[in-house]
């Protein structure tokens, strides 16, 4: 991203990233009882928001395997179609995948994603889970939270939290996407989205 004239910012190296997601493991570690009640590992499971909260939610799934041996089950969520805006949009929604392989009802889940703006896509994320269940409770994790909501979402295990300005974006990109790690603020394009980072 080094060649983006839009830069304006680096906010997290690759390594910066990296130790971001090893502190979020522990946070996410806490409450978990690997043997039992009040919450077991079984009980729990992680949702990654399709695209890259998707890639960022497998790897703290690693980091709870390789840190604890605790091995959580991985759910892929697409919230497109419940995004209050879709029908607003001029262009063709792109549909991904969405796979949750457990029963959401009763278990405590850890909904992950890379940018929190609005809190209109958590909301949406939301909607979504609840009409596949009922969780026993809800952890909203983010790697860069912009404040500027919206909406009251908030999320519960943040990375950093960066304000911004009306011509300002943050791209967080992952390996499995971009080819490379790390966070950056950019500019924004003239005709700024109004909602949460594209995916």
């Amino acid at each position: 991203m080094a060649s983006d004239d839009r830069i304006k910012a680096q906010l997290m190296t690759a390594r910066d990233l990296g130790r971001t997601l090893d502190r979020m493991a522990q946070q996410i570690l806490e409450p978990i009882d690997p043997d039992g009640p009040p919450a077991p590992a079984d009980a729990h499971a992680f949702v990654g928001m399709q695209t890259r909260g998707v890639h960022l939610a497998r790897r703290l799934q690693t980091r709870l395997q390789e840190q604890a041996g605790i091995e959580l089950p991985l759910g892929l969520l697409d919230v497109t179609m419940y995004r209050d805006d879709v029908r607003l949009r001029l262009e063709q929604p792109q549909i991904q995948t969405t796979r949750i392989p457990f029963d959401v009802t009763d278990r405590h889940l850890v909904l992950v994603d890379d940018v929190v703006f609005t809190g209109r896509t958590g909301r949406a994320a939301l909607d979504a889970l609840m009409d596949m269940g009922r969780p026993a409770s809800v952890q909203f994790l983010t790697i860069i939270d912009r404040q500027h909501r919206e909406l009251p979402i908030a999320p519960d295990i943040v990375g950093r939290t960066v304000p911004t300005l009306p011509d300002e974006d943050v791209k967080v990109r992952v390996q499995e996407v971009d080819e490379e790690d790390g966070v950056w603020m950019v500019q924004a394009p003239a005709a700024r989205r109004t909602d949460d980072d594209a995916r």
